[in-house]
Parts: C-alpha cells; sequence; structure tokens
C-alpha cells in the first residue's frame, strides 16, 4: 500500500513489510517515509488547516457521515484487514468495524453541535454596556498516533472528532498495523474530504515520530499508546495540547453476593480479548474470601476452555499476540512471577506468538504482572476480606483507567464506585466495557485528557472570546 502525502499516494523504495502474527506471512508493504517526507506533510498541514477551518458544519458532517456508511458498506473487507494484520480473531474484527461505524456517525452528528454560549458581562461592575460570547474554534494541525491493538476504531477516534470540529489531521498509525489506516484514508477521500485535510505517513517513530511531535506547526498530539512512549513525547512536545489515553493495569472487584457466573465469564473476556493487548483489559480480580473458591475454580475452567488459533476460523476465542518478542515477554513475566512463588492455576505456556490465556493467585506485588501493564493474556487472582481492603487494593497502583465492581447490592456498589481511583466504573461488568461517545480517560499514569467524540472535539478546540462594547447604549 502507499502512504497519503500532500494530497497524493505516494510509495518509497524503502519498505515496512506488515506481517501476519499468526503464521509470519507478508500480507503487504508500505512505505518507510523519511524526513523530506515529514516536512511535506506538515507544510501541506498547514494549508489543510486553513481548507478545513473554511468547511461548513454541513460539508463536515456529510463527509464524515458517508465514510461511516462507506465502511459499513466494505464491513467484511475491514474485518477481514484487521484480523489479518493484527491479533484480532474475525469475530472480534467484525466488532471493531461496527463500533468503528457508531464512531464516525457519532462524530458526523457532534459536528452539528458545536456550539458556545453568550456571556453575562454586566455581570460584574464596568461591563454594563458589554455583550459578547465565545465560541469554539479549531485548534489547527493535529497529529494522531495510533496503537496496533484497534487498528481502525482507534484511528476512527482521532479522525471523526478532529475533522468534525474543524482540523487537518496528520495521522502516524502503528508501525505494525497501518493497512485499516491506510484503508480508512482511501474512504475518506472517496467520501470527498479535501486532500490536504487529511495525511497518513507511515515508517518508524525514531525517523518521524519524533520530528513530528516537536514541530511548532503541530498545535495538538493525540496519543494513544504506552507510558513510557507517553513520557518521551511529552518531553520533545514543547507547547502544545496533548491528549494521551496510556493503558491501565485495570482491577475487578468481585463481592460476595455477585451473580458468580455472570461475573466469569465476562471477566474471562475482559482479561482475553484481542490476546489481551487491550488497555482496558481485566488483569486484577480481586474476589471476597467467602466466593474465592468457587469463583477461582469456575474462571480457571472457562479460561482452559478457550480455543486459541488461527484468526480467521469462526470457532477461535482468541488469536496470537502481535509479535513473537511480545509474547516472549509475557511468558518471561509469567516465570518470573511463578519463581516468586505466583501459582500458575492454567496456562503460562507458548507457541510462537500464540500465549495460552494463563491465570495466577498468590502473586507478589514486586513481580511484572502485577504491578505493570502485561498487555497478554494474563490475569490475578485476588482474595479479600471487606471493602476497605479491595479498594485500597484497586487503588494500590499508579494507573486508573478503568475499574469494575459485581455485586447485587446498590449501597455496596455505590460505595466501592465512590472509593476507586479511576476514569471509569463499569457495575455488573467487567472492565473492558466501552462506549464509543461517553468520556474515555484515566487518570494517574493512565493519560490526559479524554476521548469520546464530544469530549474529543472539547479538547480539539479552543474557545474565543468576542466582546462587544456598546458606546451608545
Amino acid at each position: 500500500m502507499e502512504m497519503f502525502v500532500a494530497g497524493d499516494w505516494v510509495d518509497r523504495a524503502e519498505k515496512i513489510e506488515v506481517r501476519d502474527p499468526f503464521d509470519d506471512a507478508v500480507i503487504d508493504t508500505v512505505p518507510a517515509a523519511n524526513s523530506k517526507d515529514v516536512e511535506s506533510v506538515l507544510a501541506a498541514s498547514v494549508e489543510g488547516s486553513r481548507v478545513a477551518r473554511a468547511m461548513t458544519t454541513y460539508e463536515r458532517s456529510k463527509v464524515i457521515g458517508r465514510v461511516g456508511d462507506l465502511v459499513e458498506e466494505r464491513a467484511q473487507n475491514f474485518a477481514q484487514l484487521i484480523a489479518r494484520e493484527g491479533s484480532k480473531t474475525i469475530r472480534e474484527a467484525r466488532k471493531e468495524v461496527s463500533r468503528c461505524v457508531n464512531t464516525l456517525r457519532s462524530s458526523a452528528e457532534e459536528a452539528r453541535r458545536i456550539s458556545g454560549e453568550t456571556i453575562p458581562f454586566d455581570s460584574f461592575p464596568g461591563g454594563e454596556q458589554r455583550k459578547g460570547y465565545y465560541e469554539r474554534m479549531p485548534v489547527g494541525v493535529v497529529l494522531a498516533i495510533t496503537p496496533f491493538n484497534d487498528p481502525l476504531n482507534l484511528v476512527a477516534h482521532k479522525l471523526g472528532p478532529a475533522i468534525a470540529a474543524g482540523n487537518a489531521v496528520i495521522l502516524k498509525p502503528a508501525t505494525v498495523t497501518p493497512l485499516s489506516a491506510i484503508e480508512l484514508t482511501r474512504v475518506f477521500q472517496e467520501a470527498g474530504l479535501p486532500p490536504q485535510v487529511l495525511q497518513t505517513i507511515t515508517g518508524y517513530g525514531s525517523v518521524i515520530g519524533d520530528p513530528l511531535v516537536s514541530d511548532e506547526r503541530v498545535r495538538m498530539i493525540s496519543f494513544t499508546g504506552g507510558v513510557e512512549a507517553g513520557k518521551h513525547i511529552t518531553a520533545l512536545a514543547g507547547i502544545k495540547k496533548i491528549g494521551m489515553e496510556l493503558g491501565s493495569n485495570s482491577p475487578v472487584i468481585v463481592w460476595h453476593d455477585a451473580d458468580l457466573e455472570w461475573a466469569v465469564e465476562t471477566c474471562v473476556s475482559g482479561a482475553f480479548w484481542a490476546a489481551g493487548q487491550n488497555c482496558i483489559g481485566v488483569q486484577r480480580i480481586y474476589i471476597h474470601q467467602d466466593v474465592y473458591t468457587e469463583f477461582r475454580n469456575a474462571f480457571v475452567d472457562r479460561t482452559a476452555s478457550y480455543k486459541i488459533g488461527d484468526k480467521l476460523d469462526e470457532a477461535t476465542d482468541m488469536g496470537p499476540m502481535i509479535t513473537e518478542e511480545e509474547a516472549a515477554r509475557v511468558e518471561q513475566w509469567v516465570g518470573k512471577a511463578a519463581e516468586s512463588g505466583a501459582a500458575v492455576l492454567t496456562g503460562g505456556g507458548r507457541s510462537g506468538t500464540l500465549v495460552q490465556p494463563t491465570v495466577l493467585e498468590d502473586v507478589p506485588p514486586s513481580v511484572a504482572v502485577h504491578c505493570e501493564e502485561v498487555f497478554g493474556p494474563t490475569v490475578n487472582l485476588y482474595p479479600v476480606s471487606d471493602a476497605a481492603e479491595a479498594i485500597a487494593e484497586a487503588n494500590s497502583l499508579n494507573f486508573g483507567l478503568h475499574a469494575g465492581v459485581f455485586t447485587r447490592d446498590v449501597d455496596t456498589a455505590f460505595k466501592i464506585a465512590g472509593g476507586l481511583e479511576c476514569g471509569g466504573v463499569m457495575i455488573n461488568d467487567s472492565t473492558d466495557y466501552r462506549l464509543d461517545t461517553m468520556p474515555f480517560g484515566g487518570v494517574k499514569n493512565s493519560g490526559l485528557g479524554r476521548e469520546g467524540i464530544r469530549f474529543a472535539i472539547e479538547e480539539l478546540t479552543e474557545p474565543k472570546v468576542v466582546c462587544w462594547l456598546l458606546r451608545n447604549a
């Protein structure tokens, strides 16, 4: 595939192979952009921001809505592409396409709702003859950097709100999964988006990422990825807006009165969706001691029944990790936990990029599978005796994206939800739930700002005040 730079589809002599992580087959290649390409997209994006700002609300909404329609029409093709280049099974990929359509259509709707308010300047002495308002203006050029684990919908979460708000976008998709992003860029062009409003550049972060991040022409960076990459970006960015979703280590609390069958089913899915490469995936489960053994046994049985393998097989529950290097890292982390005293209740093995769904207990607090984001198919079980202990343990790490609580008691649900330090609490559901229009983001090392269409638009715009002094009033 080619990349879209300065209004043209272009190729380069140096290529990056895009490989299927299941069988290592080469699916396609993309250009490895160079420093001249960086300057081309930056220069074009400045003009693109003027073009985007001049588009009417109707025009922006119409284009984004049309993109949603075209993606829906080509849903199976997009699902196949997602499943081939990434870790998702074909069933998981179809759900991602469906969510992408919703993200785009919601963005088209929210484009019509960007508004300001009148300001009561006469609320303080000296303002009696003043009238005015504020309106929201686009920030200008937005750099969108997206991860591999949701290669279509997380791209839509960057592009939809940014274009709805009247910005130009430079998109840098994940190096290992750029194909879905390129295909979505193609659909935006087909739907009538002016060429310089969206550019998609492919290449290595060290070559193109750093100069894009640090350039003053970029007025906002929207990044989804890991904490260390986030720290690197903030160190380079300079004075500009930054929105970051940096992952998590999501806790779930299962109370003694919970529907255990439902809790097991949803938490297994939440732990192993996309081979655990999911920023809101379940990683730690704190279970009331009265039901710990019952929950543990059922959870292990359900996990052991998971079918792993070919992503395109409709019967497959979980596919491979994105690279063998990542799979080996998870295997090593599990091994170190076991050496430190953790019990591996099921799983723990690896074959190439396929890591068995793994359940651990008696996990020491010092090991990586407890205190870091594993981003792989492992989950830890811990007994707790009371709500105070459960809340303290859930809050004990420097992450705070999503948490889950399973209980039939309203008072317990409110008490625990109120004590949890995170961006979202899912009651009687796993942490792995997100409505694409809700405010999405976290606290502590889980990020800065919020996504979710309307909330992203607030981040992607700036309020401008207009004040009239009516001297003859």
